[in-house]
């Protein structure tokens, strides 16, 4: 299709589209669309990407906890509870809550049973800060020596967990193990 021709199509499908998604009000007129949109896509996005993390972590022996392909990056543990120290660090600023130490949870907690209950533990921490209405995550904290929305940190927060999970499924399938989204 040419350029001209693709323009035309998506002038004219692009609003009926966009109006097909539009909340219906019950006289039958749009309402307003619902206002939590994007904290409910960003949440989704790290439930999803946090269960993930979570399955592998419970599902990895004790012993594959030491497991690091090279020296010079974290074993599996490590990656654990880096998640875990991560995310309360990220949804405290996200929540206007002093931040615990980010890398308390893989300096102190050396088992299985320890770092699947952390990450469970501040996983449910962040459920709070995700549960956040729109309006209070336009609300401005620091993080990282900037200043940005409670909605960037609680993106950055996803993408973090999404960018370590993609650590988990290299070294599970270094082990020759299926990580729980390439499951079938």
């Amino acid at each position: 299709m040419r350029r001209p021709a693709l323009v035309l199509v998506l002038a004219l499908v692009l609003p009926a589209a966009a109006q097909a998604q539009q909340p219906v009000s019950k006289d039958g007129g749009s309402a307003a669309p619902a206002a939590d949109a994007g904290v409910a896509a960003m949440r989704a996005q790290w439930e999803q990407v946090t269960a993930f993390v979570t399955a592998a972590a419970e599902e990895l022996s004790e012993a594959d906890y030491a497991y690091r392909p090279v020296e010079t990056v974290r074993t599996f543990g490590q990656l654990v509870g880096h998640v875990a120290g991560a995310q309360y660090m990220m949804c405290a600023a996200a929540l206007g809550e002093p931040a615990r130490a980010e890398d308390e949870i893989e300096r102190s907690a050396t088992t299985k049973a320890a770092l699947v209950q952390a990450l469970k533990a501040s996983t449910a921490y962040c459920a709070r800060a995700y549960a956040q209405p729109a309006a209070a995550t336009a609300a401005t904290v620091e993080l990282f020596g900037q200043r940005q929305s409670r909605a960037q940190v609680l993106a950055l927060n996803a993408v973090h967990n999404g960018e370590h999970y993609g650590n988990i499924i290299t070294y599970m399938r270094m082990k020759g193990l299926v990580p729980p989204s390439s499951r079938r």
